[in-house]
């Protein structure tokens, strides 16, 4: 036994002898290769230095094109380097540099407030250089995402195109979607901002967070209590739901209206279906093409949630198995793309008009002018009062007469809880009723192509100031299950303005006009049927908003007092985009 413990201890030896050999080979065909700056420091115009890393290939001094990555991760530095790398040998000089506040930068780490700035000051830096030819451009996924928006908001002249993936909208899809803050974000705060790199103990901690979430749901404390709930202050999350309207604090953050109308430079967009935030990254693309309609702007997506995305797609999302050929090399059409803007090469062959898109349920892509131009009409469709075996009919006809279904929540009561939205699973055995209302429409007579974002009217009165609606919409298979299509999640208070709440009157009747959800393209079956279920959000994983007009953090359960009484008007409608 005592000859195996020291034959082990040899080969255990041996092998991080061969570990350490292997790195030191591959530093130093790295060295004899790149020209390798770990640690540049670039000041703002406030003074923040913010750090960075630049990869050129050795002894070539001719000005190149930039790659450039803006980010608040800041991972394995080996994997950062690796990715510089791969810009040195397609032939550019890569420059990765990290937000304010994170790696070497002594500045305070405030995720989104500082970065539009930041971005043009590390570009106009960038330009000075020697081995810059002029010409930079950008590209990742998520946050990085977002910062290229950013940067476009006010567009360095050096900056010549943008490629975010996923991107991210502070204020629209995140940390609160159509004014109603989602949970997730809460402990993202601190995985980013508890110190210059990554937290991943805390930030990773999902029974930490999930025992905080339920306690405040069962406890029924105010939404501003909940990191007294965790018994760590979180000053983002505090600093995030002070701003419950769509104000300055998000407009400054990235293109807003009329900024969009500056963006002139090409813009190469990917993201996905199931994307969580996917409403920001068509946020940036719509208002691009209202405020600034020639720009070039092109988007590819598929069925992926945001990592899937980021990887090229991937095989199976949320238990279901989408078609091979949705899947793509991403990375490589990422600088066909970057080749053709900065380098004057052919335009990528997979980019066959402005929208390209995977149709879910076949193998085919699909490619359109514009997000309009995907569909060329849309089916309408009423909630009506007539019965449907359990359900109700989801109806083509409009109401002869104006009735409606009652509903009536009590916020008090958390043993149930409603408006279960989210797809995963995207197919299901089956939906439950019984905390709202479920429509069916009559079985398709042929294959139909739903193709882009619904949209549609909800009409109502309540008996209190304020309520948040949830919409989801569904193909429900001949085989009776359902598949996850689209949904809609929103205060009713912000319906007509996401700039200024304007509380809706008690027992008058109101119109929530609703466009905001998340876009798909779908081919149904023949003998299929659309189905939406609509329902008022109480559940355990965003804020839970009582109604009383108050400031919705600051609501408590002894705000719940009657329960809200509401009528849903048959006269509400959804409009399903189709392409024919």
């Amino acid at each position: 036994m005592m000859k195996n413990f020291f034959l082990g201890c040899l080969l255990i030896t041996f092998s991080l002898m061969q570990a350490q050999q292997t790195a030191w080979n591959r530093q130093q065909g790295d060295t004899a290769i790149y020209d390798i700056q770990d640690s540049v420091m670039i000041r703002t115009r406030d003074g923040t230095l913010i750090s960075a890393m630049i990869i050129r290939k050795k002894d070539d001094s001719a000005p190149k094109p930039v790659v450039f990555q803006f980010t608040i991760y800041v991972r394995d530095h080996e994997r950062d380097l690796q990715s510089l790398k791969e810009s040195a040998d397609r032939g550019y000089v890569g420059v990765i540099a990290y937000t304010r506040g994170k790696r070497f930068s002594a500045g305070e780490i405030l995720p989104y407030e500082k970065d539009g700035n930041d971005a043009y000051d590390v570009i106009d830096w960038i330009s000075k250089q020697s081995w810059c030819n002029g010409s930079v451009g950008m590209y990742g996924g998520s946050y990085n995402g977002f910062t290229q928006w950013a940067a476009a908001k006010k567009l360095h002249p050096t900056l010549k195109t943008i490629v975010p993936y996923v991107a991210n909208r502070p204020g629209m899809g995140l940390p609160m979607e159509n004014n109603v803050f989602i949970n997730p974000n809460y402990e993202w705060s601190f995985y980013v901002g508890n110190n210059k790199y990554l937290d991943e103990t805390t930030g990773n901690d999902r029974n930490r967070f999930q025992k905080m979430m339920f306690t405040w749901w069962e406890t029924g404390v105010a939404y501003s209590k909940m990191d007294s709930i965790d018994g760590t202050p979180n000053r983002l999350f505090q600093r995030w739901i002070s701003h419950p309207d769509f104000d300055s604090y998000w407009q400054n953050m990235a293109p807003y209206q009329k900024d969009f109308a500056q963006i002139t430079i090409p813009v190469l967009a990917f993201d996905g279906y199931y994307n969580d935030s996917q409403n920001s990254g068509i946020y940036y693309l719509r208002q691009l093409n209202k405020y600034s309609p020639k720009t070039p702007a092109y988007l590819a997506i598929g069925p992926y949630g945001h990592f899937g995305t980021q990887m090229g797609g991937q095989e199976l999302i949320n238990g279901y198995t989408v078609s091979k050929k949705a899947l793509f090399p991403i990375k490589e059409y990422t600088y066909q793309w970057l080749d053709y803007i900065l380098k004057g090469a052919e335009k990528p062959a997979f980019l066959k008009d402005k929208i390209n898109y995977q149709v879910v349920g076949t193998d085919e892509w699909k490619s359109a002018s514009s997000l309009d131009a995907m569909h060329s009409n849309y089916l309408k469709f009423y909630l009506s009062q007539d019965k449907m075996g359990e359900a109700y009919l989801l109806s083509s006809k409009k109401p002869n007469k104006k009735q409606y279904l009652s509903q009536e929540v009590d916020f008090k009561d958390r043993e149930n809880s409603n408006n279960d939205y989210y797809p995963d699973p995207i197919i299901r055995k089956e939906i439950s009723g019984k905390n709202g209302y479920v429509f069916i429409s009559e079985p398709l007579t042929k294959p139909l192509l739903v193709n882009g974002s619904f949209l549609g009217q909800i009409n109502l009165s309540i008996n209190k100031k304020d309520l948040d609606i949830g919409i989801t919409l569904y193909e429900v298979l001949p085989n009776g299950e359902y598949f996850h299509l689209s949904y809609y999640i929103g205060r009713a208070s912000y319906a007509k303005d996401i700039t200024h709440r304007n509380l809706l009157t008690p027992n008058k009747k109101e119109t929530i006009a609703f466009d905001n959800t998340h876009l798909i393209s779908k081919q149904l079956q023949k003998g299929s049927r659309l189905a939406v279920v609509l329902n008022v959000n109480k559940n355990p994983f965003s804020e839970l908003n009582y109604g009383t007009g108050k400031a919705v953090r600051t609501e408590t359960i002894s705000d719940a007092k009657e329960p809200l009484q509401i009528k849903w008007y048959n006269n509400s409608f959804i409009k399903v985009p189709i392409l024919e």
